[in-house]
């Protein structure tokens, strides 16, 4: 069975993603046809099933997928450029800069022109500002560097949030900025992917085209310039890629914890804990995941739905306790 799982992984998690996005179209309090609500909404039909599928279920399953595959994908870059089992998106700086972004826009209205997408701009705003100063910070572009730089850009955004927090002048945008800051993919519109879609496409692309540079950094840095990599040169680009990654899609959904973490561990046995075979099964098993999760929040019984980012702690949390006791076994 594993043999088998290990042959068609990807196969096997494109199919899977394509019966939970399904689901998640079909999934809610009033039964329609997916495929005719697709119709009706594509032809531009105000019917009921247009209404439900094209203008609720839609934007929130494409974004959960999207979400899911950029927090996988920069997870499983970051686990293998750093060498790091323990080292997942918000390392870079990138999600507490979204977060100190979209703050603005709550307390101090900037970007009130964009409306909607006004959260999402200034949230990848921040996330560049963040990874500007991580960039400049690390220097070198060595992995311990980065670790520190982005460790310290975190706490300095992380501080500055809190600062916000303490001196908001109006209590009802800071429970609304408490609320996003849980994360989740609900009342977003389908213009929200003009800003998470080419971020997904630009930071894939730039982590995807050092796929060689992961897999010769897995045998050691000096041996991954010994074979004519630039390990800085790379590594910059990588953690470019990640950022973009993190970064829109925690100014778009908030933050959306341990799927960058877990998914990695989940495939690596499966992929011959190859860092460069890992990057296309982390991206579709963090899209399936998030959205599994969302499917969840919606069928929740509560009288308030649980927000989506604090589902995936409360399941990944304990699954990472796990991880943690059987690594602590190998060594005993």
């Amino acid at each position: 069975m594993v043999r088998l799982i290990k042959t068609f992984l990807t196969p096997l998690l494109v199919l899977a993603l394509i019966i939970v996005a399904s689901l998640s179209l079909g999934f809610g309090s009033t039964p329609v046809g997916i495929i005719d609500g697709l119709i009706d909404w594509l032809n531009s039909e105000q019917t009921e099933a247009a209404l439900i599928i094209g203008e609720i279920r839609l934007p929130r399953t494409l974004l959960a997928l999207i979400v899911g595959a950029a927090l996988g994908m920069s997870g499983a870059a970051l686990q293998g450029l750093l060498r790091n089992p323990l080292a997942e998106p918000g390392l870079v700086g990138a999600s507490q800069g979204a977060a100190l972004g979209a703050a603005t826009v709550f307390y101090y209205g900037v970007f009130a022109g964009l409306g909607t997408l006004a959260t999402a701009v200034a949230g990848l705003l921040g996330a560049g500002a963040a990874l500007l100063f991580m960039l400049l910070l690390a220097g070198s572009g060595r992995p311990a560097l980065v670790i520190m730089a982005g460790l310290a850009i975190s706490t300095v955004a992380g501080a500055a949030l809190a600062v916000v927090l303490n001196f908001a002048p109006n209590p009802y945008a800071m429970q609304e900025l408490v609320f996003w800051l849980m994360g989740s993919v609900s009342n977003r519109g389908m213009d929200s992917l003009i800003i998470l879609f080419p971020a997904l496409i630009i930071g894939s692309t730039l982590i995807l085209l050092q796929r060689r540079l992961l897999a010769a950094l897995s045998l050691g840095e000096q041996v991954a310039e010994s074979m004519g990599f630039s390990v800085k040169k790379g590594s910059r680009i990588t953690v470019l890629g990640a950022a973009c990654l993190v970064g829109s899609s925690v100014s778009v959904a908030g933050a959306i914890g341990f799927i960058g973490l877990l998914v990695p561990h989940m495939l690596r046995p499966f992929v011959g804990h190859r860092p460069d075979k890992l990057l296309i099964p982390a991206a579709l098993l963090g899209a399936i995941l998030v959205c599994l999760a969302d499917i969840a929040v919606r069928g929740m019984p509560f009288g308030r739905e649980l927000k989506l980012g604090v589902l995936t702690s409360l399941i990944g949390a304990p699954f990472f306790v796990w991880l943690v006791w059987k690594e602590r076994k190998k060594w005993l």
